[in-house]
């Protein structure tokens, strides 16, 4: 421990040299915001087309007209800088996390390190899985859902028909592809929480009740007004907090062992003192008393005399 507590002052940073390293790693951030923007928005019509793709499919197999509409002039221009400002965000989020970590793992312990590096490489996992599940499933249940109020019309009667507009399906999509990255992190979060003690799994399960319920008031906060999308965001964070559980408790169970180890480790060098100690004990003795031969000399017989 000594010898760590020395390494770290060996490598202690000013106050001023850390803030010019932070400002260089948020340069570097920037950067590579701004080249993947330009990048991004240069195909930004083709990862709209993407995001679009759930709705165009759904209306291709009912038979509805495949048309979008944008109702300001500067609608559609300020749809592609907002597409591609999220690509380029959702492209750099490793290059971010490893700006991050730069920045951080210089004044952590090696055992800090390994511990903290399981959790920077599962965050953009979860994130994408959110997202996944959003593309692939939420969407095109919540579509159905949706285009389901159209009505033909008849006699009497007004046509009911969607007419999307861009701007208003992208602030959607990317809402709920946020809320269900972010929900995703649960995991992570409760697990670095029950790292530094600030959770517990047993609090955790007899706190459960309550984390469903602020699962279902997230979901109504953070997705559409739909039963769909809102049971499709509250189910997996219901079972993400359950995995959080399991998880807490390997750490802890581990740490346990961990600390009976050490305890074995302690009672080991105790043994190894208390045995120097009566070795030291017994030298001490034999100089204070030595031999009663070696303290008396032989007296001489009277022949030698």
């Amino acid at each position: 421990m000594a010898d760590q507590l020395d390494a770290y002052e060996e490598t202690k940073m000013p106050l001023l040299d850390h803030l010019i390293e932070l400002r260089q790693r948020l340069l570097y951030m920037v950067l590579a915001i701004l080249i993947l923007f330009f990048g991004c928005y240069y195909v930004a019509e083709d990862i709209y087309g993407f995001l679009v793709q759930p709705l165009a499919d759904i209306m291709d197999e009912t038979g509805r007209d495949r048309r979008m509409i944008f109702t300001a002039m500067h609608e559609a221009f300020f749809t592609y800088i907002k597409v591609g400002f999220f690509a380029a965000i959702f492209l750099a989020f490793p290059f971010i996390s490893m700006q991050l970590w730069m920045f951080i793992a210089p004044g952590l312990y090696k055992h800090e390190k390994k511990a903290f590096l399981p959790f920077l490489i599962a965050t953009p996992i979860l994130f994408f899985m959110g997202g996944a599940l959003v593309y692939y499933y939420v969407l095109p249940v919540a579509w159905k859902f949706f285009l389901s109020f159209e009505s033909a019309g008849g006699a009497g009667a007004m046509p009911v028909q969607l007419e999307a507009k861009v701007n208003e399906y992208l602030s959607l999509v990317m809402r709920l592809i946020f809320a269900f990255g972010i929900c995703f992190e649960l995991p992570v979060v409760m697990t670095l929480l029950g790292r530094v003690g600030l959770a517990t799994s047993k609090g955790m399960a007899e706190k459960r009740k309550y984390a469903i319920v602020m699962a279902f008031v997230a979901a109504a906060i953070l997705t559409p007004p739909d039963p769909i999308s809102q049971i499709g965001l509250a189910l997996p964070t219901i079972l993400l907090y359950e995995i959080s559980i399991i998880s807490v408790r390997l750490i802890e169970k581990k740490r346990k062992e961990e600390a009976g180890e050490d305890d074995e480790d302690m009672d080991e060098d105790d043994d190894e003192d208390d045995d120097e100690d009566d070795d030291e004990g017994e030298d001490e003795a034999d100089l204070e008393f030595p031999d009663e031969a070696d303290s008396f000399d032989t007296s001489k017989s009277p022949d030698d005399k």
